[in-house]
């Protein structure tokens, strides 16, 4: 079938337009403005083991989502949903549906950690907040028409998230 036997039902703007890095990228930015906080030395070690752990799984999880969707041959292109190819659910799509998004949402609660501000972790709340509305849920939309009965089962399988 081609992509355009799956039209794009009447939508908000901003649903599937502002890629998910560069909201990222914004609100990285926004907490960088934060004024500093004085840092507690006593939870130095603790919040530089989160986030190094936070850093790290990003990159896992991006890279591993990258993987299984170049072994299925499909898109990477959030932006175009409709032009996915397969459906994949192995790899690291069989722990949450949205490991790139995951990803980033792990860099922004690192740099968080690091800036070590509470208003910085308001971040990546907004952050899974907007993802969730403007880039996921359209996306689950075009993947249930595209792929049916398989992404219902799969959604029951696996979190949105974690």
């Amino acid at each position: 079938m081609s992509d355009s036997a799956y039209p794009s039902p009447a939508r908000h703007p901003l649903e599937t337009r502002v890629p998910a890095p560069v909201v990222a990228l914004l609100l990285g930015t926004a907490m960088h403005l934060l004024p500093p906080l004085p840092a507690d030395d006593a939870l130095f070690f603790v919040r530089k083991v989160v986030m190094d752990l936070s850093f790290q799984l990003s990159a896992l999880c991006v890279l591993a989502a990258v993987a299984s969707l170049w072994r299925s041959h499909t898109t990477i292109n959030p932006l175009q949903p409709e032009r996915a190819s397969a459906l994949v659910t192995d790899g690291i799509y069989r722990y949450t549906r949205n490991p790139m998004y995951l990803s980033l949402l792990l860099l922004l609660f690192g740099y968080a950690c690091e800036l070590w501000n509470w208003p910085a972790f308001l971040a990546p709340l907004a952050y899974a907040a907007y993802i969730t509305r403007f880039q996921i849920l359209p996306e689950e939309r075009v993947l249930e028409a595209k792929f049916g009965e398989a992404y219902r089962a799969y959604k029951q399988r696996v979190r949105r998230w974690l």
